[in-house]
């Protein structure tokens, strides 16, 4: 298992942590930390030995009982930390800059008041969350890295910037894992091809927070803008829709495509411009890396938030049999205006608010991943077979004629939208209520 060390220096006297003893793990040493009359705090540590993410922490004290404890001041707060932080750093000695008045107007750290703990993530084990810029100025490999949600900057959905011109990734800590993939009779509405059958991922993984919106693709593929819904309030945060696999993937164009995996996507695709604008091996989620995402530790039977499943199955909008459940988690048909209204979600009369949602509009799942059920359904890398219980959670690249799509849309009715659910579509296929969300190895170079 590989470990964190942090290092950690109060204003008066110094004391050092190791979560864990690990000869793998970067070395942090010599951590200061001052204040100058401008308020200015200046952090500095030395890493030695080899490169890892560095990540901040600025914790007070307080008084439990007879004991001292220490505890975070907030991620909020700490993440306008500047410098040699939230990022790789090579080897030596480094220096971090935080303004504590930004929040706190003439505030003074009080002596022996504070500590900065400074951690060194390996780089085959970085932090939970990764945010990459997509904007027009970005440069390859400058993603950002935060320990937990709390320190992403202005929020994870308050920040409109993770949904118009950054991406944002949630690692998935898979490997060695085991779980049950599909589903059990417990789901009424289950399909013959959920089987239900163990899987062991190799390794850990980054999955996007939200779907790649219409805004973002936009910044990937130039001059690709389409989507029946991009006409819509705040077009830029919904998510694309109507852009085939091949494009995303295979090909170059619509209509040729020229790889498929384990090759790398094809020159041209969405996936290739993303992979040579960030420097990072983005792709779509293998259909065992969506599953597990999607469930977020819970089992069958569940959406991934510790709510039931229902499986209704309505056919027909009925207030009185909406499930309470999944409408807290996704846009579907029946908290859609289609259901509400009776009007098709894809009429052009009724397009401007009978639609996809804005990314991000529902509660997360337990893992903080946003419409991973609902909105839009989700290309994931696998051809589609209806056995996958062979496989052991390894993307199915026997070549068929369809590729699998998972989690539903905005137009599913409720057993529709389940962690289990397989549907498929063939490669070329170009639809209002089909997208996709982007994966990448967890392990960084």
């Amino acid at each position: 298992m590989q470990t964190l060390v942090t290092r950690s220096l109060s204003l008066v006297l110094a004391a050092s942590a190791t979560l864990s003893a690990s000869s793998a793990v970067p070395e942090v040493s010599g951590v200061s930390m001052t204040q100058d009359s401008s308020r200015l705090v200046t952090i500095a540590y030395t890493l030695a030995d080899a490169p890892a993410v560095i990540t901040l922490d600025v914790q007070t004290n307080y008084i439990d009982g007879a004991t001292t404890k220490w505890a975070s001041i907030g991620g909020e707060v700490i993440c306008t930390a500047q410098g040699d932080v939230w990022k790789k750093v090579a080897a030596g000695t480094h220096t971090i800059t935080w303004r504590p008045d930004m929040f706190w107007p003439d505030h003074n750290i009080p002596a022996g008041g504070a500590r900065a703990v400074v951690t060194a993530w390996p780089l085959d084990n970085p932090p939970d969350y990764m945010v990459v810029d997509i904007s027009a100025a970005a440069q390859p490999n400058t993603q950002r890295y935060y320990p937990s949600v709390e320190f992403i900057p202005g929020g994870i959905v308050a920040n409109d910037e993770y949904r118009k011109t950054s991406i944002a990734m949630r690692k998935i800590m898979a490997k060695g894992v085991t779980w049950t993939m599909g589903s059990t009779p417990a789901e009424s509405q289950r399909a013959s091809d959920e089987a239900t059958h163990k899987v062991t991922l190799d390794d850990n993984y980054y999955i996007g927070v939200f779907e790649v919106t219409q805004q973002q693709l936009a910044l990937i593929k130039p001059g690709r803008q389409t989507g029946y819904f991009f006409t819509a309030t705040d077009w830029q945060m919904r998510p694309c829709e109507q852009h085939s696999y091949i494009e995303i993937r295979d090909g170059d164009s619509q209509s040729t495509s020229v790889s498929s995996y384990p090759s790398a996507p094809a020159s041209g695709s969405y996936l290739a411009l993303l992979r040579d604008k960030t420097g990072i091996a983005f792709d779509l989620p293998s259909e065992a890396q969506w599953e597990f995402a999607a469930r977020a530790g819970h089992g069958s039977g569940l959406y991934g938030d510790d709510s039931a499943i229902l499986n209704k199955n309505n056919t027909s909008y009925n207030a009185s049999n909406l499930d309470a459940n999944l409408g807290r988690i996704a846009r579907y048909k029946w908290n859609c205006a289609w259901g509400m209204s009776g009007a098709d979600c894809g009429s052009t009369s009724a397009r401007a608010d009978v639609s996809t949602a804005i990314c991000g509009s529902y509660a997360p799942n337990d893992w903080g991943l946003y419409d991973i059920i609902g909105n839009v359904a989700e290309w994931c890398l696998d051809w589609y077979a209806s056995d996958i219980s062979s496989l052991n959670g390894a993307v199915n690249t026997t070549a068929g004629s369809a590729r699998v799509c998972r989690g539903g849309s905005w137009r599913s009715i409720d057993s529709e939208c389940r962690p289990a659910r397989r549907a498929s579509a063939a490669p070329n296929t170009r639809v209002w209520y089909t997208g996709f969300r982007l994966a990448c190895p967890a392990a960084q170079n």
